[in-house]
């Protein structure tokens, strides 16, 4: 076995953010440099940094780039102004509940804090290496917490994902490829399969390639391929991540999620979402009111510059869809896993901030 991921896809260096642009993955590994707030909303837009928690940490250091291109020493202008900045990040992916959350967190440090503009920047610098960091713990936890609740038997296992939720889409280590990860390392994973996840191919291009890295073994199948491998016997449980969870346990994640709870459950396979608590939208009783972003139909028409479809086809890209908490074996958290209807009262009762 090799060495656990060292992955970052973002790092604070010195002045300004470096980014793995993700969308030149697997045949390229390139970085880009951010030193500007509109900088990284476009660069959460487009998706070169994806994967909520990682949005999460970018947007907070977008807000402290923000924060930093404010021209003003009146404490009152100032947080008028990062109010603009904070809401051109919301603006950037409607679905990800980190982003909100990491933004609401640096909004609420600057109010909280009584000293001067400089002081308050500086903080905000602070708070976005702060998260990051939580972030990277929390994922390591959810990883070791998910041993816990996977099959024992068979004693090795064949884990199924969808989408990417690894290094690239975290802090670093990943949420449902942090249990993959933690598997492998405790000799419980005999291979990876990855859904290719279209339209992006997050699958295919990143899943595979971060597994590569590590020296696990991984096929990628395609997303209408799950259904036969299961019924195969192929696959010992399926693994996803989480954008964004309602307080009954719907989870909203990559589209073509709910289709393989769907699956899963008909044949008796068990099926967990890896997420940290951040992840739960307290404020949503259930998915119903989850936003689903809906992108541009060349995601689906084309891929690179060949187009795939004829003139004249309509076309309709969700980029997620909302699995129902009852298709949900358990939530893999930071703090342990819990069945999706049980998720209130376990947070409350560990004193989790709603």
């Amino acid at each position: 076995m090799t060495k656990e991921s060292q992955i970052y896809p973002v790092v604070w260096d010195g002045d300004k953010v470096v980014l793995i642009d993700q969308t030149k993955l697997p045949n390229q590994y390139e970085v880009v440099e951010i030193s500007r707030s509109a900088d990284m909303a476009e660069a959460i837009q487009t998706m070169i940094v994806r994967g909520a928690p990682a949005i999460g940490v970018a947007a907070a250091y977008g807000m402290y780039l923000g924060a930093r291109e404010i021209k003003t020493s009146e404490r009152e202008e100032f947080l008028s102004k990062l109010e603009k900045v904070a809401q051109t990040l919301r603006n950037t992916r409607p679905t990800a509940v980190n982003l909100f959350w990491a933004i609401a967190r640096m909004v609420k440090t600057a109010y909280e804090n009584i000293g001067t503009v400089e002081e308050i920047t500086a903080i905000l610098l602070e708070t976005a290496k702060q998260i990051q960091l939580e972030d990277l713990e929390t994922c390591q936890k959810i990883g070791d917490n998910g041993l816990e609740v996977l099959p024992t038997s068979p004693t090795k296992l064949t884990i199924l994902t969808h989408c990417n939720t690894g290094a690239l889409a975290t802090a670093g280590y990943g949420t449902a490829l942090g249990v993959i990860r933690s598997a492998w390392r405790e000799e419980r994973l005999i291979r990876v399969y990855a859904d290719e996840t279209r339209p992006r191919l997050q699958g295919a291009k990143l899943t595979a390639w971060e597994c590569v890295q590590d020296g696990i073994p991984v096929t990628v199948i395609t997303d209408s391929m799950a259904a036969h491998c299961m019924q195969q016997g192929m696959i010992d449980a399926v693994i996803v991540g989480a954008d964004r969870i309602a307080a009954n346990g719907d989870t909203a994640n990559k589209i073509g999620t709910y289709a393989l709870a769907v699956v899963a459950k008909y044949h008796n396979v068990p099926f967990f979402v890896a997420a940290p608590l951040s992840t739960v939208d307290f404020e949503l009783a259930n998915g119903s009111k989850i936003p689903i972003e809906e992108r541009h139909p060349s995601e689906i028409y084309q891929i690179g510059n060949t187009v795939l479809s004829p003139t004249g086809v309509e076309f309709y890209n969700p980029a997620f869809d909302v699995t129902p908490g009852e298709l949900i074996s358990a939530i893999i958290t930071e703090r342990g896993a819990v069945k999706p209807s049980e998720l209130m009262g376990y947070c409350e009762s560990r004193e989790i901030e709603k």
